[in-house]
């Protein structure tokens, strides 16, 4: 986890190092496209990390009733149904993040 922590904020750093160039120089109309750019990866982290993490979860949602079934095949009707709905409200959860990327994405 530090190490993945570590890898972020080091893309951060070299992200605002990148840009910082371009808003120091920027006449009045560079800001817009700063703007834009800043929109689109906005847009494109949001969904990346919102379907890494979706996935994620799934997977851990999958594997803990999967484990729950094969230690007690008799419940697995009732670990099977709570465990669908679960996992549909993650999706919806990615749904939305894909939703609001596509609304980022409609202004630039």
């Amino acid at each position: 986890m530090n190490k993945a922590i570590s890898m972020l904020s080091i893309f951060g750093v070299a992200m605002i190092a990148a840009l910082a160039p371009t808003a120091a120089f920027a006449q009045e109309g560079g800001a817009g496209e700063l703007t834009k750019l800043g929109l689109a990866i906005g847009a494109g982290l949001g969904i990346a990390i919102a379907a890494g993490m979706g996935g994620l979860g799934q997977g851990r949602a999958t594997a803990a009733a999967l484990s729950g079934i094969a230690r007690n095949p008799g419940a697995s009707s009732k670990i099977l149904t709570p465990m669908i709905i679960g996992l549909a409200l993650i999706e919806s959860l990615v749904i939305y993040a894909l939703l609001i990327a596509f609304l980022l994405q409609g202004k630039i």
